[in-house]
């Protein structure tokens, strides 16, 4: 692997957050990735997408069969497109140059480190803050008569100040660094496995046994069976678009590509097999109990009968959305910004000026209904699965896993393309883009907008790989 005078680079603007890391920052080792992805799985905007899968119709066995066959694709997406950082160390906002030019860059990167980054963060802030109300009211029950009918933009006074609070501990998570961000995820995992244990089997008992809940057909699938399927599948899918994109953010630190690809690959097949359990069973066995469908997992949490029960599950459930909130959305969108001014914001200063942003997005707006979380989901995989598609088709089919750093830090050199543009990346991403979200405007191409995700990465590898061999071919023949 070629050598960087690092001194030189950071005088020429570049700081220790965008190079490459130095060997013995790379400590992750299988365990680390195995369990840092546990948060991600199991959050509260997560389940609310497994409840509105059943909202759509689908029975027990077609929603456990979606869970586990997006299990599968986003561990191999996780671990393909993690390669190039566990190899040189690089972070998404270096990396993605080498497809899309040294100014082309600002492109995927403002859409995945800033636009889809903030707008995840606000989402899972306010989610994990519904929670954080419901373990206040326990403790003190006058919270949530705070304030009367006041409301500010939608939110009432303990809405409004479970949020803030929220937002502060993703903030404080912030300042702890990657290093506290690992122990903090090994620390989070077993508890993770017992709480939700326990809420399945709370469930499964409350339904009568596991029996009922397997035998829940739902309410039917409508329309095209094939594409709701697959649809359910992307809903999965979909809530990972971003960290597939810039997963190097954290390969960078493995000490070995064989860590990041084992961790990945049995952290999140395994976390979503005991996911999809404790998921349907937690779902069903309340609607069972219950007589009413309950597809947000808070409303089953606040019918626990035990003080104690709420407390724990709702404080698990604050802090795998702290985790994913924090490794999945402001990581990201601190390194962006932090590659965009150099000179001017590190990876804390952004990583705040977006915790800032994802408040003014208002994202209560985003969980009005069972289904609404979709369309989010839509626009999210249809965003930044081209640009998934575009990373993988060019570290593999162009550039045979071979990068070169000194270019790549280079101003000039051969990743700077055309003026700092490869048009190639761009015209992709953008005839992609286009192809996953034009179904939400024009109703003949629905099915592609609801396969959004699909769509933008398999049409944006094809593309982009023909693309960049007509380049190959003209160059060869001058």
């Amino acid at each position: 692997m070629q050598e960087l005078n690092r001194e030189q680079l950071k005088k020429e603007g570049f700081n220790d957050d965008i190079l490459p890391t130095k060997p013995d920052e790379r400590s992750w080792g299988i365990g680390n990735f195995a369990s840092v992805w546990m948060g991600s799985v199991h959050n509260i905007p997560n389940y609310i997408a497994i409840g509105a899968l059943f909202a759509l119709g689908l029975s027990v066995g077609q929603v456990f069969a979606a869970i586990m066959i997006a299990s599968v694709i986003i561990s191999a997406v996780m671990v393909l497109n993690g390669r190039a950082g566990s190899k040189y160390g690089l972070p998404f906002a270096m990396l993605i140059r080498s497809s899309f030019g040294t100014k082309g860059a600002m492109v995927p990167g403002i859409l995945r480190g800033v636009i889809a980054a903030i707008m995840w963060f606000g989402f899972q802030t306010y989610a994990g803050s519904q929670a954080l109300s419901i373990l206040i009211a326990k403790m003190w029950p006058p919270f949530l008569t705070l304030g009367g009918d006041w409301n500010l933009l939608g939110l009432s006074l303990p809405a409004l100040i479970s949020f803030l609070l929220f937002w502060l501990f993703n903030v404080a998570l912030i300042y702890g660094g990657m290093k506290f961000l690992g122990k903090f995820t090994n620390i989070l995992s077993p508890i993770v496995y017992i709480v939700f244990g326990g809420m399945a089997i709370w469930a499964i008992k409350l339904a009568g046994g596991i029996e009922p809940i397997l035998a829940y057909t739902g309410t039917g699938i409508s329309g095209n069976q094939v594409v709701v399927f697959i649809a359910a599948v992307m809903a999965v899918i979909a809530a990972w678009a971003a960290p597939m994109v810039s997963v190097s953010d954290f390969t960078r630190l493995a000490n070995s590509t064989k860590s990041q690809a084992i961790g990945q690959t049995v952290g999140l097949i395994v976390t979503y097999l005991l996911f999809a359990v404790a998921s349907i069973s937690i779902i069903v066995g309340s609607e069972i109990a219950f007589g009413t469908p309950i597809w947000n997992v808070l409303d089953v949490v606040a019918r626990f009968d035990s003080t104690f029960a709420i407390a724990v599950s709702v404080l698990t459930l604050c802090l795998t959305t702290l985790s994913v909130n924090v490794t999945g959305n402001i990581v990201p969108a601190g390194y962006q910004l932090a590659s965009l001014f150099p000179k001017k914001l590190t990876f804390k200063s952004g990583a705040t000026i977006a915790a800032v942003i994802g408040i003014l997005v208002m994202p209560w707006k985003l969980m009005e209904n069972a289904t609404s979380i979709f369309t989010f989901l839509n626009i999210i995989g249809g965003l930044l699965a081209p640009i998934a598609g575009v990373m993988l088709a060019h570290y593999y089919v162009v550039s045979k896993t071979e990068i070169d750093l000194g270019e790549l830090y280079s101003k000039n050199g051969k990743y700077n393309y055309k003026n700092g543009f490869n048009e190639n990346a761009l015209i992709t991403l953008v005839v992609s883009g286009v192809l996953c979200l034009i179904g939400n405007f024009v109703p003949f191409f629905e099915p592609l907008y609801d396969m959004s995700w699909f769509v933008g990465i398999i049409s944006a590898f094809v593309l982009y790989s023909l693309l960049e061999t007509r380049r190959a071919a003209r160059t060869l023949n001058t």
